[in-house]
Parts: structure tokens; sequence; C-alpha cells
């Protein structure tokens, strides 16, 4: 019997062809080539990360929302920023701004432990609950502020940052690993740019990627409530 072909009594996956499709279609002919990213992404259920009634809309090309003003990211930004921290295994990762943890679920299947962290105590404790039943065990969720990170458990081979801000802030900066790197969207509130650091000794190489729009993070390093405006 060939891997395709359901067996009897086992329920197949409703929306197993959509997700083939979305990375076919809006990841891997967009340019996304890391076949390990590719493979992680036809795996993880997205549906199971989002409220029933937006269920029809996980696959769709564009941001889905999960409640309190916040979104889960579209599947081609969660693509692109996973395969630039171009990860082996054996990382561990912070991410800032849990969400739904969707993005902690993609990462943890490429790196070896990932921490979270998420501004709003319901959000992270939702995620934590969502991701222990879907029987992920190399994710650590956290409730705080993602601008300061978590230096208890520093330093990071690899950050992802799931929130905006004016300025890559420095106290995330200073938790990279040596030789590690660090994605994060950057600008003004209405529009931002991909920004990829590598830490090199005591230098923080940047490149600017493509454009992106996220919700702000939250605290010192994030934008006053006048700029959000």
């Amino acid at each position: 019997m060939t891997s395709n072909q359901a067996q009897p009594g086992v329920m197949r996956d409703p929306f197993e062809q959509q997700r083939a499709a979305m990375v076919e279609v809006q990841i891997r002919r967009r340019g996304v080539t890391d076949e390990r990213v590719l493979q992680v992404m036809a795996a993880v259920p997205r549906h199971e990360f989002v409220a029933q009634q937006w269920q029809s809309r996980a696959y769709l090309d564009e941001p889905v929302p999960i409640g309190d003003g916040q979104t889960i990211s579209q599947p081609y930004i969660v693509a692109v920023m996973t395969a630039m921290l171009q990860l082996k295994g054996t990382e561990t990762v912070l991410e800032i701004g849990t969400g739904c943890g969707y993005q902690a679920a993609v990462l943890s299947h490429l790196a070896r432990k990932v921490h979270t962290v998420e501004y709003r105590s319901e959000l992270a404790h939702e995620a934590e609950q969502r991701l222990k039943a879907l029987g992920y065990t190399n994710i650590h969720v956290h409730c705080g502020e993602g601008s300061l990170g978590l230096p208890q458990f520093a330093p990071f081979d690899a950050i992802l940052m799931a929130a905006a801000a004016p300025a890559l802030p420095s106290q995330l900066l200073d938790q990279i690993a040596e030789g590690g790197c660090m994605v994060a969207p950057i600008g003004v509130p209405a529009h931002q740019q991909l920004f990829f650091v590598r830490k090199q000794g005591i230098q923080y190489h940047v490149e600017h990627h493509e454009a992106c729009r996220f919700v702000p993070l939250q605290g010192p390093s994030g934008w006053k409530e006048s700029q959000k405006e």
C-alpha cells in the first residue's frame, strides 16, 4: 500500500490537499527552496491553530485572525522567515510573539528546542495548551515582554521576531549566540522590511529582505501609542 492511500479505520486529514497546494503554489513557486522547510509546512496542521470558524481560510495566502487583534501570519511569510534561519536541527531558538503557536510548531520540527514569548497571557495559555494537545514537547511557552527576550536562557542560536519594531531591539541582539542569527520585521507601523542579522564576534551583519507587515512589538523596543496611529 502506498503512503498516499488511506488505511482502513484511519481518518484522512481533510486539509491534506489544501496544505499541499499551499506549499506548492504559495511557497515553492515564490522562491522558497529549502526542502526541510517545505516538508514541515506540508506536515504541520495549520487549521488546528485557528478557531473553527476560520479553518476554511487557514491555507489561503493571507493572515487569519486569532483573537485579541492578533493574526497568524500568511504561510509564505512563515516559510520565508523560517528558511532564512537555516536551521540544522541542533539549535535552541527564541521566538518573539507566540500568537497561536503555529510558527513555534514549524520551528520545533527544525530545531532542538524552541522558547517562545507571548505578551498576552490568554494567548500564551491557549497556545501552550494547543501545542501540548498536538504533541509538541520541545516548545516552551513564556508569558512576558518580548522585547526583553529571555536572558535566563540565552544565548540563542537563532531568534525570530513575529512582531514588528522601529529598530532592532538591542536586548535581543545581545542574546544571539556567536555565529547565530535573527530575523525581524523592522520599519514603521504600516510597513516593514525583513531584516536578517548574523552575529560575528562583536559585529552584527545586517541584510535587508522583502516587505512585510506585522502586529507591533510590545514593550520599550516597540512603538509608542502615538506612533502606531
